[in-house]
C-alpha cells in the first residue's frame, strides 16, 4: 500500500465523532435550583418586553422609522437568542438531562453565537444612528433613511451568518478521542473545540476573529463615534441644548455596557489569567440574557413615543371592542 494510503486509512480509523457531549454545569453550588428558576423568570420577562415592542413597532405606522428598524432588529435577536440558550438549559439542568447528541451541540453553538454576534452589530448600528443624529442633525434623514438601514442590517446577517457558519462548520472536522465533557452550561465554542485530539489551530484561529469581529470591535467603534459626538457636544453654545442631545445617548451608553462589559471581563479574565469555571458561567449567562432583559426596557419601552404609541393602540383596541359589543347583546 503506498504512504500517502496508508496515512488516509490512519486517518480514517482514528477519526472520532462522538455521538453525544456532556455538558458539566456549575460545579458544588448549594441551591443552585434557584438560579435556574431567576432564569427562568429572566427568559419569561424577556419574551413579554421583546414581543411588546415588537408588536408595538409593527402595528404602529407612525414608528415605521429607520430609527425603529433598529430597535426592531434588536428586539428581535434578543428574542431569539434568549429562546435559543435559555429553555434548552432549563431542559438540561432542571431535568438532569445533561447529555446532548453532536448535531444538536454544533447548532446550539450556532444559534447562540449567531444571535448574540447581530445583537453585537446592531448596537453598532444604533450608535451610528446616534452619530448621525447629533453631528449631521440637518443632514440626518437624507442619509439615515430605511433602504440604508435596510442594507446595513442584511449585510450584519450575511457577514455573521458567514463567520459563525464557519466557525461551527470547522468544529465537524475534529476528531474527540478523549474527554466528553464540556465544561460550561451549554454547548460554548471554546470549551468545545479544545476537546479535540487532532489539530485545531485553525479553530484557533477563527475563535481569536470571531471574538475580535463580535466583542472587540464593534465597542471600539461605538467608542469612536461618542468620541465624534463629545467634539460635536462641545461645539454646542447652548447648556440646554448640549444635555437635552446627551440624554438620547443615555440609554444606549447603558446598553452598550450591559452587553459588552461582561463578555470582555470574561474573555480577558480567561485569556490573562486564571478564572474559577463557575464564576465564568455565571458571568457568561448573564452576558447572554441579561441585555435582552433589559434592552426593551431601558432603551424604548420607556420614552415618551413608544409610550404614547402604546396608549394610542389601546385606545383603539378599547374602541374596536365598545364597537363591537352591542353586536354580541
Amino acid at each position: 500500500m503506498a504512504p500517502d494510503k496508508k496515512a488516509a486509512t490512519i486517518s480514517n480509523v482514528t477519526f472520532v465523532r462522538p455521538a453525544k457531549f456532556y455538558l458539566s454545569g456549575f460545579s458544588n453550588i448549594p441551591h443552585v435550583t434557584y438560579f435556574y428558576i431567576f432564569l427562568c423568570f429572566v427568559y419569561i420577562m424577556t419574551v413579554v418586553g421583546n414581543v411588546l415592542l415588537l408588536s408595538v413597532i409593527f402595528l404602529v405606522k407612525t414608528l415605521h422609522t429607520p430609527k425603529y428598524m433598529i430597535v426592531f432588529n434588536l428586539a428581535l435577536t434578543d428574542l431569539c437568542g434568549s429562546t435559543a440558550l435559555i429553555p434548552k438549559v432549563l431542559d438540561t439542568f432542571l431535568s438532569d438531562n445533561r447529555y446532548i447528541v453532536y448535531e444538536a451541540c454544533l447548532s446550539y453553538i450556532f444559534f447562540v453565537w449567531f444571535f448574540l454576534s447581530v445583537q453585537s452589530w446592531t448596537l453598532v448600528i444604533m450608535a451610528y444612528d446616534r452619530f448621525i443624529a447629533i453631528c449631521f442633525p440637518l443632514r440626518y434623514h437624507s442619509i439615515v433613511t430605511k433602504p440604508a438601514i435596510a442594507a446595513m442590517l442584511l449585510l450584519v446577517w450575511v457577514a455573521i451568518l458567514s463567520l459563525i457558519s464557519c466557525m461551527v462548520g470547522l468544529l465537524d472536522r475534529l476528531s474527540f478521542c478523549g474527554s466528553l465533557v464540556i465544561q460550561s452550561f451549554y454547548c460554548d465554542h471554546g470549551p468545545t473545540y479544545r476537546l479535540a485530539c487532532n489539530d485545531t489551530s485553525l479553530n484557533y484561529t477563527v475563535a481569536v476573529v470571531g471574538f475580535i469581529v463580535v466583542i472587540c470591535l464593534p465597542p471600539t467603534l461605538i467608542a469612536l463615534t461618542y468620541v465624534c459626538i463629545a467634539i460635536a457636544l462641545s461645539r454646542i453654545a447652548s447648556q440646554k441644548e448640549r444635555v437635552k442631545a446627551l440624554k438620547t445617548c443615555t440609554s444606549h451608553m447603558i446598553l452598550v455596557a450591559i452587553f459588552y462589559l461582561p463578555l470582555l471581563g470574561t474573555n480577558i479574565a480567561a485569556l490573562t489569567s486564571y478564572i474559577h469555571p463557575n464564576a465564568r458561567m455565571i458571568n457568561s449567562t448573564l452576558a447572554h440574557t441579561i441585555p435582552a432583559l433589559l434592552n426593551p426596557i431601558i432603551y424604548s419601552l420607556k420614552t415618551e413615543e413608544m409610550l404614547n404609541s402604546i396608549k394610542k393602540l389601546s385606545k383603539n383596541n378599547r374602541l374596536i371592542n365598545l364597537t363591537r359589543g352591542p353586536l354580541y347583546c
